[in-house]
């Protein structure tokens, strides 16, 4: 179990903080969801140089090799700041679903340009992940099925809740793989992309919860600051302790993933529903101390508002993972 970040993780945290702070993500997130990627994009090379897109790909193709509990570190500050761009599925999910399928052609030529920042991938992962993230600024779109894999070809538009993920149905192009190997490849895919999702969740939240005591200090009422209620000291206690409890469920997954325990699946199921309910308690919870500006784009809170809405569903809605849990227990500990 981790219990605290190492020295080298909490340095790469704060130099990822800081190079997103400096980038100014709320204006990229703007242009991004203005169909304008291109500030958007500069940030994911600068994500590269750091070497946060080669984070889980193999040393043997240009990579880390990470363990997950970094990707885990990596993501949650991607899910504090809401950078835009398909965060689960380019640095966590593509990565491990290539390496896993252990296709050197494949590998050889994907993952080293993955690596490198040299282009964005993003994938389908039917049911659980029906359209694409942002497919029209990725290279590389996947379609994966239950023991096929085929490029991806880009077709209608959608609308998400959150602007700045740009949904997009995914037709069959043509087959790379099939097989077994496939549909174990693409389980191992869908438990990376549902980790880095729970990480982002956590990050988002923890974002929410720090504007809310901010606003809480400055908000009054009665001739009082809102946030020397004991009502809305409650709260804000409530959401800060249901991100803390799930933050030791994120990085038991993280070990998980890394160790491939029989109940790995279930342990990252955990993790996803632990880090959307924390998150969801806090942009509920911001809504009801910002009062009715939360809900104007002035306040600011929208970016993490719609990404948290939009990401509780994401890589498998709640009640998928409640059930992987509950078969996971009933069948003795195993998924």
């Amino acid at each position: 179990m981790i219990l605290t970040l190492s020295t080298e993780q909490e340095q790469f945290a704060t130099v990822l903080h800081t190079m997103l702070t400096e980038a100014d993500i709320p204006t990229v997130a703007q242009r991004w969801a203005a169909d304008d990627p291109s500030p958007g994009q500069l940030v994911w090379r600068q994500l590269a140089d750091l070497g946060v897109t080669g984070l889980a790909v193999p040393t043997r193709w240009g990579g880390l090799a990470a363990h997950p509990a970094d990707i885990v570190v990596a993501c949650e500050e991607l899910g504090h700041h809401a950078l835009p761009g398909p965060v689960a599925e380019s640095i966590a999910a593509i990565p491990t679903l290539l390496t896993a399928l252990g296709d050197d052609a494949l590998c050889e030529t994907w993952l080293p340009r993955l690596a490198t920042g040299e282009l964005v991938g993003t994938l389908t992962v039917p049911p659980h992940v029906p359209y694409a993230t942002d497919a029209d600024v990725a290279a590389l779109v996947l379609r994966a099925g239950a023991q096929t894999l085929r490029l991806g070809v880009p077709g209608a538009r959608l609308r998400s809740v959150d602007d700045t993920r740009r949904l997009t149905e995914v037709i069959d192009g043509a087959l790379l793989a099939d097989g077994p190997a496939v549909g174990s490849a693409v389980a191992h895919a869908l438990d990376a992309g549902a980790l880095a999702c729970a990480a982002q969740l956590l990050g988002a939240g923890h974002a929410l919860l720090e504007a809310s005591v901010r606003y809480a200090g400055q908000r009054t009422q009665f001739g009082r600051p809102v946030g020397q209620f004991q009502a809305v000291k409650h709260m804000l206690a409530d959401v800060a302790i249901g991100l803390e409890f799930a933050r030791p469920l994120l990085f038991a997954a993280a070990v998980a993933l890394a160790d491939q325990p029989p109940t790995a699946a279930r342990d990252v199921s955990a993790a996803k529903v632990a880090c959307a309910d924390a998150a969801r308690r806090a942009a509920r919870t911001a809504l009801q101390v910002h009062g009715a500006i939360g809900y104007a784009r002035e306040s600011g809170l929208d970016s993490w508002l719609t990404r948290i809405w939009a990401l509780v569903r994401a890589w498998g809605t709640q009640s998928w993972h409640r059930g992987r849990i509950m078969a996971a227990v009933t069948d003795g500990g195993r998924t």
